[in-house]
């Protein structure tokens, strides 16, 4: 597991993320094009927000963030979320329709209602959020993924902590009009099982710009990596003073995924009862 990153006033460095990255030759890249990059990347209010509630970690570092979004959250459903003392583990699932914003508000519900006890999968450069680090099981995504993200996910559901997962396993796209994840990932399926966890459904509302979709549509066909991904950040500031709703279903026993369908079926299964809540 990484190491927690340390707060600073400029947690966030651009000019040093370049540095680490292409060593000598980042003086190479363009001035203009390294400020391009700090702009989109909200480098000075990120950091000024990170200083701000330096102080603050795990549950109480997602409430800051929804508190400075100026997130208005309206959950329906809550009486499916499962009570805190009931002795039993959940897998809890949802859509990705944002990419930060949605994993930030329903880490902040999920975690004060079970007061901390779950954990995220994140993308390992997420660690780099020491409010967040806390909370999250890193999975390197920037590495050797298939080796590491087996271990991360045993490790998830060993643990005694809830589990908070998107199974698609990037935010969502656009496609005829329609904003919708892509198929879904087995592995909350299979582990669920494993560690007879049941599992709860969460719908969350909310849409990025159409120049987001737009241009993921395109990373998505011609490029080798994910472009739209770089955006994410400036996509939530695009979010601020917003509403958005969020569904909790009924919790699906895990008995439930027997055999009559394999677990990537299962998945599927399971995202459409999330976009049918």
């Amino acid at each position: 597991m990484r190491e927690m990153a340390t707060i600073t006033e400029k947690t966030i460095d651009i000019d040093n993320i370049l540095k680490e990255k292409m060593g000598t030759k980042a003086k190479f890249v363009p001035r203009p094009l390294v400020a391009w990059l700090k702009r989109i990347a909200h480098q000075d209010e990120v950091n000024a927000f990170l200083w701000e509630s330096r102080d603050k970690s795990g549950v109480d570092w997602l409430e800051a963030c929804v508190e400075y979004l100026d997130m208005t959250l309206e959950v329906e459903g809550k009486e499916n979320l499962p009570a805190p003392d009931d002795g039993r583990l959940y897998t809890f699932v949802s859509n990705h329709p944002l990419g930060g914003v949605d994993g930030v508000a329903l880490g902040a519900i999920i975690g004060r209602h079970y007061d901390g006890r779950f954990r995220y999968l994140v993308n390992d450069l997420l660690m780099n959020l020491p409010g967040l680090a806390p909370v999250c099981i890193p999975i390197n995504k920037t590495g050797h993924q298939s080796r590491n993200f087996p271990a991360m996910v045993k490790a998830g559901f060993e643990s005694d902590n809830h589990m908070l997962m998107f199974p698609a396993g990037l935010c969502s796209r656009r496609h005829h009009g329609i904003v919708s994840d892509v198929p879904w990932t087995k592995t909350f399926v299979s582990k669920s099982v494993e560690y007879q966890r049941d599992v709860v459904p969460i719908r969350f509302s909310g849409q990025n710009s159409n120049f987001f979709y737009r241009l993921a549509n395109f990373s998505d066909k011609c490029l080798p990596f994910n472009l739209a991904m770089l955006f994410l950040v400036d996509e939530m500031y695009k979010n601020v003073h917003k509403t958005f709703h969020v569904q909790v279903g009924e919790p699906i026993p895990w008995q439930t995924f027997d055999k009559s369908r394999n677990p990537m079926e299962w998945a599927q299964f399971v995202r459409k009862r999330v976009y049918d809540l």
